[in-house]
């Protein structure tokens, strides 16, 4: 089995769908509304919207209210990384999980296995940072009916 048809996940799980998301803004090369990005990347635009939200705030895309509104990319593809946008859609607060009391062992090992995370989640952000949005949409052949 290829590790593309596993879908790996790493990192948050907008990641993907943020990367989907800039990709076909880049590709528009205009404005977007959240429905047209939601139906594109096949998401629900309620979602949709909170991952362009969390992408507004980092700066990375830019919101614009009326009929004519939408999203549309603040940076060009070739200066926006991958690195940046896990950056954007990590800064969300996780889901919460009950903790269990394991006592100090379990204290102990909460502690080890954060820094491993944050040692993954740092080389992973550092690697992420080397590939931009034109790097991924030189990959892709797009098809787009309505042009």
């Amino acid at each position: 089995m290829s590790s593309a048809s596993r879908g790996i996940q790493i990192g948050p799980p907008r990641f993907k769908i943020a990367v989907h998301s800039v990709v076909w803004l880049a590709n528009s090369g205009g404005i977007l509304s959240s429905a047209m990005i939601a139906d594109q990347v096949q998401s629900h635009a309620t979602f949709m919207r909170r991952v362009l939200q969390s992408l507004a705030v980092a700066g990375i895309v830019e919101s614009r209210g009326g009929r004519e509104g939408g999203y549309l990319l603040r940076k060009k593809a070739d200066e926006l990384t991958l690195g940046e946008i896990y950056c954007a859609v990590s800064a969300e607060p996780a889901e919460s999980v009950d903790d269990v009391d394991c006592g100090e062992a379990g204290v102990q090992l909460d502690a080890e296995l954060e820094k491993i995370l944050f040692e993954a989640e740092r080389l992973t952000v550092e690697h992420l940072r080397q590939y931009t949005v034109a790097d991924i949409m030189g990959r892709v052949e797009f098809f787009c009916p309505n042009s």
